[in-house]
């Protein structure tokens, strides 16, 4: 059972957590990152609020005749960075939680 004094430094340390993962998520706003399908026709670019950035779409894949393949690149493409953004904000927030990560 915790004391009362170890109970108010749990607080503080909570608080300070708190407070340092949403300046860390601050920074993390202005962070990219990019992925890329069909080997590199598709590359896109999203930040840390998970927003498309850029687009680049090499010439050869625009086939006016194929509008569905392009269309599934690019979605494919978003898809893995935004997956890669969650991966790496969620190992950022753990890593300043440190014994408290399993509550982030």
């Amino acid at each position: 059972m915790l004391n009362g004094g170890n109970m108010k430094q749990m607080m503080k340390q909570a608080q300070k957590i708190q407070q340092q993962m949403m300046e860390e998520q601050k920074k993390l706003e202005s962070e990219t990152m990019d992925a890329q399908s069909g080997g590199g026709m598709v590359k896109v670019t999203v930040n840390g609020r998970k927003e498309l950035v850029r687009l680049d779409i090499a010439d050869e894949v625009i086939d006016p005749e194929d509008k569905e393949m392009l269309q599934d690149l690019i979605i494919a493409a978003i898809n893995e960075a935004n997956t890669k953004m969650d991966e790496h904000i969620q190992s950022r927030m753990e890593e300043i939680a440190g014994p408290f990560a399993g509550l982030v």
